[in-house]
């Protein structure tokens, strides 16, 4: 290439070797973006994290190439003022002269260079969306925020299924969210401006119907479903006490069979509505309901008089009760519970129920004091026992899977819903406080039997003695009164 000083000087100054390299960084990274864009755009569900990718990853380096490009502009000008050298006797490191042998060498690399750039950059964007769809990517590449949800996920019932299956929606409101959610968890993941635990529920998760309907069928009619539950009492001897329950599911379509149960409230033709006056939607004051024929029924509590159309109004559905679907976090009464119930613990060790659930209590400040917590408290207790080593390492798993005090996150700061030992679960609306507006008619309380039926309770001989009409529950050791939560907060 000859430089001519007639030559334009605008395209004289972007012949050089810096101004080329950053043209090529920029057209590889547009066309990275391109693909990416292309990618998601037509996947059958969105990513946030291929939003980062797509959207500030592949921008970033666009706007990388294109500053290199006018670096390389801004340097052959600075040059020529500097050395004060007319154009054709200028020899620049940077200048691009393909008179020059040398010249001619380098951009054959050059050129060889660029197409290799641009078919990696080809195929490494199509693997990182790959990447980004995986659950190893969603759960540790913010390790630390991430750390309990990928950890309890994995140990769920929902371990296989993706997280974008339920995390992200469709639709174009759905995707302008996904994007703008991914890039506000990247910038708070740099920052470490998250919260500690990561609050809950999701503001921005789908709706059940979009999401848990697409594999579970709620409308089918399920009718009893028998459950056991295994129990130990915290006494010397580890008492065995199981429940056996016949669960009311029932059904929330008509065509396939009575509508009632449990599923009664996700049914199509019934539209319940709710309100809740704190961020984790455990204290509900107000709930309407809208039968098949269009009747409307408000309940409220005494005390609530505020004006409704000041608070966000949900509808109900499936996350209202299985609200920890895929991140449950076992308080330690129920995770020694089934570790003793399928072996792991040895309910034979004296007092081994209360004194595990012990060690699990105490509020550690990181993982490693809590295993060596753990570690000398259980040694101590059971020194001489056989066995010591394995109750040692069962409770630290235990602990490992369910508890994370870097994040303070744990089986306290997310209220479970399904059920109501531990949290209010059904009782927040079922108190037999919510009377509705204008009559005496009111929700109806729940009790042992409304949605369950016992057959069994007991030791393992009253197990056997099967009643199918039901039994009133018996509580271990005196009576009590009130609700189950009122006393069990999931320690002993």
């Amino acid at each position: 290439m000859n430089n001519d000083p007639k030559q334009d000087p605008r395209v004289r100054h972007f012949r050089n070797w810096l101004t080329y390299a950053g043209g090529v960084v920029a057209l590889g990274s547009f066309f990275a973006f391109l693909l990416l864009f292309s990618m998601d755009m037509f996947a059958r569900t969105g990513n946030p994290y291929m939003g980062i990718l797509a959207y500030v990853i592949a921008p970033g380096f666009l706007f990388l190439g294109l500053g290199m490009v006018a670096l390389g502009v801004w340097f052959q000008r600075r040059q020529e003022r500097r050395l004060g050298l007319a154009v054709h006797s200028l020899r620049s490191r940077l200048s691009v002269d393909l008179t020059r042998p040398g010249d001619r060498k380098k951009l054959r690399i050059f050129v060889v260079g660029a197409v290799v750039f641009l078919l990696f950059t080809a195929i490494g964007s199509y693997q990182t969306y790959h990447v980004s769809e995986s659950v190893q990517f969603c759960g540790q590449a913010c390790h630390v925020p991430m750390k309990p949800e990928f950890t309890a996920y994995q140990f769920s019932s929902h371990a296989r299924v993706s997280c974008v299956e339920c995390h992200v929606g469709h639709g174009p409101e759905a995707f302008v969210k996904a994007k703008m959610n991914g890039v506000h968890q990247l910038v708070g993941v740099m920052t470490g401006d998250y919260g500690r635990p990561i609050p809950t529920p999701i503001r921005n998760l789908r709706p059940a119907r979009e999401t848990c309907e697409q594999c579970h069928w709620p409308q089918k009619f399920a009718g009893n479903i028998d459950r056991t539950y295994p129990h130990f009492l915290a006494d010397e001897t580890n008492s065995a006490y199981a429940i056996r329950l016949s669960l009311n599911v029932g059904g929330a379509d008509p065509t396939h069979g009575p509508v009632g149960g449990i599923h009664w409230h996700v049914s199509q033709d019934n539209k319940i509505e709710y309100l809740a006056t704190d961020d984790r939607r455990q204290v509900i004051p107000w709930v309407r309901v809208t039968d098949p024929k269009g009747v409307i029924t408000e309940y409220r509590t005494p005390k609530f008089t505020n004006d409704v159309s000041t608070f966000e109004i949900r509808q109900m559905d499936c996350m209202d009760c299985h609200n920890r679907p895929a991140h449950r976090y076992r308080a330690p009464n129920d995770a020694v519970d089934f570790a003793m119930s399928i072996g792991k613990i040895d309910p034979k060790l004296a007092w081994v129920k209360s004194n595990a659930v012990a060690a699990l209590m105490p509020k550690y400040q990181t993982e490693a004091e809590a295993l060596a917590g753990i570690a000398s408290r259980l040694r101590a207790t059971y020194a001489r026992a056989p066995g010591v080593d394995d109750l040692v390492k069962e409770v630290q798993t235990i602990y490992q899977q369910n508890f994370f005090p870097e994040m303070k996150a744990d089986w306290r700061a997310y209220p479970e819903n399904i059920g109501h030992k531990d949290w209010p679960g059904c009782f927040r609306c079922h108190d037999g406080k919510h009377s509705a507006v204008g009559s005496d008619k009111q929700i109806p309380a729940s009790d042992c039997t409304s949605c369950h039926t016992i057959i069994a309770q007991g030791n393992t001989q009253e197990l056997l003695q099967i009643s199918p009409a039901g039994q009133k529950f018996k509580h271990p050791g005196d009576e009590v009164d009130g609700a189950c939560n009122d006393c069990h907060t999931g320690g002993l």
